[in-house]
């Protein structure tokens, strides 16, 4: 249940019938089956002295201005997607909490984009993750809320198809929904595209299985365990992605 109260019966009834798109937003491709796209922080304060390190500075790093100015100003949580290559299926996510005027580096994982890559121009089926600067406002999964502070909706319609890969039956044990073309305030499996179905949704933070996804951002269950419990909406937590070139620029 919606730690909020919100009913979900309506959530429910329009879920049922838009299970297998919904999902397979964050899926990927599978023998017999068809994937689609697919310590708490706090803010605090540092002295003038505090030294300008790797795991401290004043700006993000390897964001460059174009994206930096996309970052709220009163956002102190940032999750930070690295990926390898334009067309690379590996990435790494690298939280960043700001104590005064600087970014500490908190926690690094190793992780997943889309298959084929990134793309500026997102759309359905590309199989390549959105680059830009998204809000997190809202999580979910099959299992119970791990103690977020985001609201959390479990619901098992998350589970994915029992005919994927058995590997991929955990993807979606924990989610955290990406704010692009989508809702807010509303649960990550929410089917409205306010930009339209053929801009592409559904696009999640979530668990790991090893290869690139479909548009999703993925890590292990312990790094979203650690995300969920940490990302705090009272500080406005926003994840900025992208291939290394195109966050740089």
């Amino acid at each position: 249940m919606r730690k909020n109260g919100a009913s979900r019966t309506a959530v429910a009834t329009a879920a049922l019938g838009t299970l297998l798109t919904l999902l397979s937003a964050c899926g990927s491709e599978h023998p017999g089956g068809k994937g689609g796209n697919g310590a708490k922080g706090a803010a605090g304060s540092v002295t003038l002295t505090r030294p300008q390190t790797a795991d401290h500075t004043r700006t993000v790093p390897g964001i460059g201005d174009r994206l930096h100015r996309r970052i709220p100003a009163n956002s102190r949580q940032v999750l930070a997607v690295y990926g390898a290559g334009r067309n690379s299926a590996d990435a790494t996510a690298v939280l960043y909490i700001k104590h005064g005027s600087t970014w500490d580096r908190t926690r690094s994982w190793p992780a997943h984009n889309g298959k084929k890559g990134w793309t500026v121009d997102h759309h359905e089926g590309d199989r390549r993750s959105p680059v830009g600067v998204f809000t997190l406002s809202d999580a979910g999964g099959v299992l119970t809320d791990p103690g977020t502070r985001l609201p959390y909706t479990r619901d098992a319609s998350f589970m994915a198809p029992r005919y994927w890969a058995k590997s991929h039956w955990h993807d979606f044990d924990y989610v955290i929904a990406i704010d692009y073309n989508r809702v807010k305030g509303t649960p990550p499996d929410d089917p409205e595209r306010p930009q339209g179905d053929a801009k592409g949704g559904s696009i999640w933070l979530h668990m790991d299985h090893g290869s690139g996804t479909s548009a999703c951002v993925s890590v292990s269950k312990p790094a979203m365990r650690y995300l969920l419990r940490t990302l705090d909406p009272r500080l406005n937590p926003v994840v900025v992605m992208g291939d290394r070139d195109d966050l740089k620029a």
